[in-house]
């Protein structure tokens, strides 16, 4: 990071927002704790409570865990960077900004290349009802078409996709989901990833699938809109997660 850089300082904003910084700080270091990352591209993003026109993402050059609290860029809607310098990926901001107006609900989102969610999204409805995993989102999973990137078009038509789900496969692209809170954005990347993995070893074997009957599909797509929808969500991984990659030596909270 250059001297010249400009970072905000504790002191410049609220609590809700350094707490949301310091929460997005450590996402972006779990995230590379599983290896979901694209060398500097994808994104993850925090509406900034109290702030709905306002999100914090990363700046376009840091590597996953380069980032810290203060690292993290504010923006608006209009793709504006507030109170500080910094250079944004612009096709991050179309994808995050989009999923942020369609969806008031929406306050993390999370974007990524994994080869798994990529490899999926070459596939027309690539996701099956075959594993326990892919119960945990197949009934909110959405697909959304390649468009031309980094355009207010495509900003407008992920949003419109963003009505039908929560876990989006950006097809010939990746993954993308979204959620009320943070560790329930995360978690819902994870089983979406999981999936996607255990899709993508299904089709390499020679061998029938073994089938779920579909009562227990639908029972279990009941089940999982009640959980989801739970502020506690994916909150006990998301703590243990950030106690890893505290112990790896994460240092995010500066």
């Amino acid at each position: 990071m250059s001297a010249a850089v400009q970072m905000p300082t504790r002191r410049n904003m609220t609590e809700a927002e350094w707490q949301a910084r310091c929460d997005l700080a450590a996402l972006y270091h779990i995230c590379d704790h599983f290896e979901w990352t694209d060398t500097i591209n994808t994104h993850m993003s925090v509406r900034i409570p109290g702030e709905p026109d306002h999100f914090l993402i990363n700046r376009y050059g840091e590597m996953f865990d380069e980032v810290t609290a203060s690292s993290l860029l504010k923006m608006d809607m209009d793709g504006n960077v507030v109170g500080e310098e910094g250079r944004f990926n612009n096709a991050g901001f179309i994808i995050h900004s989009g999923v942020y107006k369609a969806r008031p609900d929406a306050n993390c989102v999370l974007h990524t290349h994994t080869r798994a969610g990529a490899g999926i999204s070459l596939l027309e409805n690539g996701i099956r009802p075959i594993s326990q995993d892919a119960l945990h989102v197949y009934d909110d999973v959405a697909y959304h078409a390649y468009g031309v990137p980094a355009t207010p078009e495509e900003c407008e038509a992920l949003g419109r996709t963003c009505a039908n789900g929560s876990c989006v496969v950006l097809m010939n692209h990746g993954l993308l989901t979204f959620g009320e809170t943070t560790h329930g954005a995360l978690m819902r990347l994870y089983m979406l990833e999981r999936t996607c993995e255990l899709e993508v070893m299904a089709r390499t074997m020679n061998s029938p699938i073994a089938k779920i009957d579909d009562y227990v599909i639908g029972k279990a797509a009941e089940r999982m809109k009640r959980i989801r929808n739970t502020d506690t969500y994916g909150l006990m991984e998301w703590k243990a997660l950030v106690r890893t990659v505290e112990r790896k030596g994460a240092d995010f909270r500066r």
